[in-house]
Order: structure tokens, then sequence, then C-alpha cells
């Protein structure tokens, strides 16, 4: 790699704050064939060839594990090429050495310089032949940037004034490790949309918003004219109180603010090294005329394609669904984050494997978690347990069940979705690892039962002042165990791997699970029974219904109420569809107040929720300790809504869609259904309506599908096929 022969730079003066820009002059003489500039930093950075942008990344190079991991960019700049040339690069904090590394952070200990710095590499070819090379060295300068700090959490300030300061300060090399130097794994982060705002409001207490109409990921855009030396503070949050007034109580210590120092000109400015998480924005200071034409909420996520969609005849889901993939375009930012404005926008496990199978047919996410996947890999303990969270930002913990099971179950949807088994290659020593430990660390080797764990987090059975559900943690822990094992051996299957030895393994948590927790009377919740009716965790049928019976019966008695978080809303409605109560499922769906999909939407959301009751029917907020109103766990039952109602599913046996599995389940309060999802093999669509007393299906296929109707099992061949029942 080109890179390996530049140097890591730093600049000689401390700045502090201040995010420092390397410079570097040089010329070129004669006709040019080709021109590739590499670039790397420790920090996030921007890249500017004679005064014009290099490349759409933002907040590049992303986020990975810098222990072993640091992607390089690769940009073609041939036609920026001047005969005088200039190739300024800033460089910020970004998730490197910001807030978000956290104080007590080991993550990143291996580097002993902690500056932001920058590796980069430019490769001129001429036409006849010759090579030039610009490579990071003692020969570059540096000086402050107009940036005087930039955070992820606290946002940017910067002084337009010092935009043309001159490269007057020298550089040093320092000696940081460049064998973790990797080519771009993940997408790029982009600016993707941009939205104008729908109001302009004025609260209560006398403050000046802009209400953008949409909570989201990224940050506002401006156009200004004011005098040398005016100020602009805009500060971001998500919803407004009861009152109507700015609610920031939710972003804890994260401060969201962008500062704005004007030159004198007319300027169009938005951040370089932060994004913020807010659909209001509240102009705390202002010069002149405000005009909502002068502002753009630019939307920020990784450059996905979106390749599902889905729509019914109730207009409420249909909004629950839009708020879905609001949720996941919010969260998506180069790492499957739990949230986007307060002080943790963190990759947590947990969220991410019971979102995996929504979020891969919203959206064509198989780069995106073959990138996040590898650094989970790559910074799973020595002993096999798997971190909280990914990137690690935290010391050593245990792992938790439901959180590191993402380590089996997000590769697996992954190759069932895309039918790459590449993914399996990449992660299959993970898989066996992660396996292994929890074989060692219970009071047997089919029981996770030690460890702390985060339960059904968040469930509506908690104890009061618990986060933590009623579910036996231990439980949810062996039923995972079996889960994740069961996983792991189709995953060596498919590899032809002999998993005898895990094939006998998971026979005997099953049993363990059985004697212990079924015939210890231990399911006494509902997420207890959803765990084991979607595991399939029973002896037989008849346990099986009975089961089945008892998590109606105890939906009903919460007056046909969920009470499940975390863990167990993924399954739910899958655990009732299966097993004979469709309708129960679809009735929870389709309730609009507390504690409900619809109840967040009812109170004017357009993201999902992290707590069911996040603002609760008064205005009045559930807490401000953990409340985000952008959080896409619970969005999981978006896989319902494809692959139930409208009956979408993939064939274990011909993965990535190569043969459908059409198994729609129609409702009497729903009068029509329509989803698709583009595919490996092309266009996969599933719809019905209702005419009269018949029920009309129309399927798209790109290979072949069996459809599965009214106990009548259809074999369809590519094309478009309709049936009448």
């Amino acid at each position: 790699m080109l890179l390996k022969q530049a140097n890591w730079i730093v600049s000689k003066e401390d700045w502090k704050d201040v995010c420092p820009t390397f410079c570097k002059q040089f010329q070129v003489d004669g006709a040019i064939k080709s021109a590739v500039l590499l670039i790397t930093a420790l920090g996030v950075y921007e890249a500017e060839l004679n005064g014009s942008r290099v490349g759409e990344f933002v907040l590049a190079p992303g986020w990975t594990d810098y222990n072993y991991s640091l992607q390089v960019q690769e940009y073609d700049v041939t036609a920026m090429l001047k005969e005088e040339n200039c190739l300024r690069i800033t460089v910020g904090r970004g998730w490197f050495n910001g807030r978000i590394r956290r104080e007590e952070v080991a993550y990143i200990q291996n580097f002993q310089n902690e500056s932001n710095a920058l590796l980069a590499a430019l490769k001129i070819i001429y036409q006849d032949g010759r090579e030039h090379f610009i490579l990071t060295d003692e020969d570059w300068s540096s000086c402050p940037s107009a940036i005087l700090c930039s955070d992820i959490y606290d946002g940017e300030t910067y002084d337009s004034r010092q935009e043309n300061a001159q490269p007057s300060h020298g550089v040093k090399v320092v000696g940081i490790n460049k064998s973790i130097l990797a080519p771009q794994r993940g997408e790029m982060i982009r600016e993707m949309e941009r939205i104008k705002p729908v109001s302009l409001l004025h609260t209560p207490q006398g403050d000046t918003l802009i209400d953008f109409g949409q909570n989201l990921a990224g940050y506002v855009e401006f156009k200004v004219k004011a005098n040398a030396g005016d100020q602009i503070l805009l500060q971001h949050a998500e919803i407004l109180d009861k009152d109507g007034n700015f609610y920031t109580g939710n972003l804890r210590t994260a401060k969201q603010e962008i500062n704005f120092i004007c030159n004198g000109e007319e300027q169009v400015y938005h951040p370089h090294f932060s994004f913020q998480g807010f659909r209001y924005v509240k102009l705390v200071q202002w010069p002149g005329e405000i005009s909502l034409d002068d502002f753009t909420a630019i939307v920020v996520y990784s450059n996905m394609k979106r390749t599902g969609d889905f729509s019914c005849s109730d207009e409420r889901i249909n909004k629950l669904f839009q708020n879905i993939v609001w949720g996941q375009k919010g969260n998506f930012v180069d790492v499957p984050t739990d949230c986007p404005q307060r002080d943790e926008r963190l990759g947590w496990l947990g969220d991410a494997q019971v979102f995996v199978r929504t979020a891969s047919y919203n959206f064509d996410v198989e780069k995106f978690f073959s990138k996040w996947l590898y650094d989970l890999k790559t910074c799973q303990y020595s002993n096999g347990s798997i971190p909280y969270i990914v990137p690690n930002v935290f010391y050593y913990h245990e792992a938790s069940a439901a959180w590191a099971d993402a380590a089996v179950i997000c590769p697996w949807q992954i190759y069932l979705t895309y039918g790459n088994k590449k993914i399996l290659e990449q992660q299959f020593e993970s898989m066996r690892r992660f396996i292994e430990y929890v074989k060692q660390i219970g009071s047997s080797p089919y029981l996770w039962d030690d460890g702390e764990h985060y339960g059904d987090w968040l469930a509506l059975d908690a104890e009061e002042g618990s986060y933590r559900g009623a579910t036996d943690d231990f439980l949810i822990a062996t039923a995972f165990f079996a889960y994740s094992t069961s996983l792991f051996i189709k995953a060596g299957h498919v590899l032809k791997q002999n998993m005898t030895e895990y094939e006998i393994l998971y026979e005997n948590i099953r049993k363990a699970y059985q004697e212990k927790y079924i015939d210890g009377g231990k399911l006494t919740t509902q997420t207890s029974l959803v765990l084991t009716l979607y595991f399939k965790l029973y002896r037989n049928e008849n346990e099986r219904a009975k089961m089945s019976d008892q998590l109606a019966a105890l939906i009903h008695e919460a007056g046909d109420h969920l009470t499940t978080g975390f863990v167990g809303t993924p399954y739910l409605l899958h655990a009732l569809s299966e097993n004979g109560y469709s309708d129960l499922a679809y009735k929870l769906l389709l309730r609009d107040e507390y504690p409900s999909w619809l109840y967040s939407v009812k109170m004017g959301a357009t993201t999902v929720w992290e707590h069911w009751d996040g603002m609760k029917p008064d205005g009045t907020m559930w807490s401000d300790r953990m409340n985000s109103f952008n959080h896409y766990a619970y969005g999981a039952v978006a896989d319902w809504m494809y692959g139930v109602m409208a009956g979408i599913q993939t064939d274990e046996t011909a993965p990535g869609f190569q043969h459908v599995i059409f198994r729609p389940v129609t409702n009497s309060e729903i009068s029509t259904v329509s989803a698709s999802i583009e595919t490996r093999q092309g266009r996969v669509s599933s719809s019905w309506h209702k005419e009269g007393n018949k029920t009309v299906y129309e399927f798209v296929v790109p290979c072949s599908a069996t459809a599965h109707i009214d106990d009548q099992t259809y074999e369809l061949g590519k094309g478009q096929h309709v049936i009448t029942v």
C-alpha cells in the first residue's frame, strides 16, 4: 500500500481544541494520465484540493476499532489538478479522541500519541509514464483552522474570519502503527437527503424555533450575511415538552450546539466534524431577520441503497413503518448506534441484533454489517467473550445475553438476506469462540447461569426503579445460548464443517433449559414464553400449544397489552402468529393506546422511541436519564410486517431469495397490504386486497417461489402471479 511509504504527521504546535489543517503545495510538470489520493486519519478529516472538496465522505475515515483497523479512502483527483496546487486537509477529534472516547476507555490505549494525526499519499502518473509521489512528511506545514472546537456530542464552534489562515507552522512525524491500515470496508457516510423547514415557532418561554417536521440525524446548513464578529448560536432537540417548550433534558451532557462567527460576507455553513439528532433548532442568537428559506436540514447516514417498502390500508401502520425507516437512517451512521442525540451514540449489540432482519429488508446493509462485524470479531476478548458495544469504549465486561449473541445472529441473518456465505466465513471462528466461552462460565456447559446481564431491558413488568424486566436473566441467557448454538450449527453446515459436537451441545442445552425453566415453573412472563416458543425450546406439540395458550392468557390479563422489553418484543408477534394467535398479534399491532407501537405514532412521533411511554399521555416525560426519541430497537416489528402481513420469507435452503416463500396472513381489520424487497435476484413483492368475500393475492417472483394460502400450496415460477381465494 502506497500509504506505508508516507509518515504520520501531527502539528508541532498545540492548539488545544482547535482543529489543525495540514497543507502541501506542489507543482505538476506535464500532462496527467491519472492521480489518486489516499487518506486516513486518527480523528476525522476533510480534504480540499485547490479550494474544492475532495470526495463526499462525511466524517471520514469512519469509526472502527482503532487498535485493529483504520480505513483508508481512495479518491480520483485527476481532474482537480492544476500546474500549481495546494492540498489542505483538516483533522478533527471525531470518534478517536472526542468525548465519546470516555475518560475510562481502554480501547485505544495502544496509541501513545493522542493528537489528531494525518496520513496521506498522492500518486500522479503522467502521460509519458513518469510517476510523482506526494507523501505526508516533515515538508508539510500546518495552521489552526477556523474550527475552534468540534465534538460528536457537543457540536462545533467555527470562526469564519479564520478561514484563510496561512500554513506557517511546521509538522512533526510520529511513529504510529501502520499495520492497522485497511481498505474501505463499510459504506461511506454521506449527505443523503435535504429537508426544508415546515414552520417557525415561538414557544411560551419566548424561544424562537425552526421545526423541520422530522426527527433526523445530520446537521443544519444555513445562509447568513451579517457584520464581522456577529455570532450565531443554534441548539438542537428532538421534541417539545407538554407546554410546547424546547426540551433538551434527554440529551444529558451532550450540548448539540453550533456556534458560528460571521466574517461580514454572505456565507453558507454547516458543521464539518459533528452531527446532531434533532427535529427542532433553537435560534439562541441570530443576527437580523429570520427567513426559513435560509435553513436546510441535511440528513447524514451511511450510503445504503433503499430496498424495502411496505404499505397497508391503515395509515397509522404506514406512519409507523416510515418512522422505523427514519430510525434506521438516524442510527446507521457507519455503526448501528442506539441513538443519535445524547451523550451515548454507541454501537450497542442488543439493538443491532434484534433489528438486523428489518434493517436488511429496508436497505442494502450487507457491506455495512460486514464492516461492523469485522470490528466485532477483532475486539472480541481473548476468552471469547463479546463486549456490549462495538467499537468498544468500555473496560472489559463479561458478555450479556442477547447483546453478545449479535456475534452469531447478525452474520446468519445477513447470509439469509443476501445469500453470500463470505460473511459466515469471516465470522465463523468468532461465533465458535463465543459459544465456547458460554460453555465455560455456567454451572454446567449447558446453562448460561452466571454473569451480569441486561435482561429484558426496559420491559414493562420491571420492578419499580429497575430497567430490567421480570423475566429471569439466566432463563434469557440460556434460551439465547440455545438459539445461537442452533444458528452456529446452520452456519457450519453451509461451510461444510463437521458440527456433530455442537449438535450434541445444542440438544443438551435444550434439555437443561426444559428441566430448569419449563419443569421448574419459570415461564411466568410474556418474554419467557415468547423466547421458548420462538426459539422452539418446547419438547412437543402439546407443550407448545399449552405455552401458546398461556402467552395469550398473559396478554389478556394485561388488558390485551404487551409487557415485553428489548428482548421479548422483537419476537412477540412472531410467537403469536406462528402458534395460532395471528388475530391477537394483529390486535397488539393495531392498538394505539399505551403501551403499543402506535402509541408513539398517535403522540406525533416521526421515529421510534426508546420507551413505550417516552412521552406520557399528559405530555410529561418518562425520564431525563434515558429517553431517546430516535431508538430503532422496537422497530424490529417491521420484519413481522414484511414476513407475516405481506408474507415474504426467506428459504434457508436457498438464501438470498433464490427461492421465495410467501405465507401472508390476513386480518379483518386490514383490507390491503403491499410490500416489496429488492433482492440479489431481483424485486420480490407480495400484496393482497379484499374484494367482497374474496381475497386477491398478487406475487412478483424473480426466480421461483412457494406460496402457502389457506392450507393450499402453490408453486410459482418467475414472473407475476395472481391468486384469488
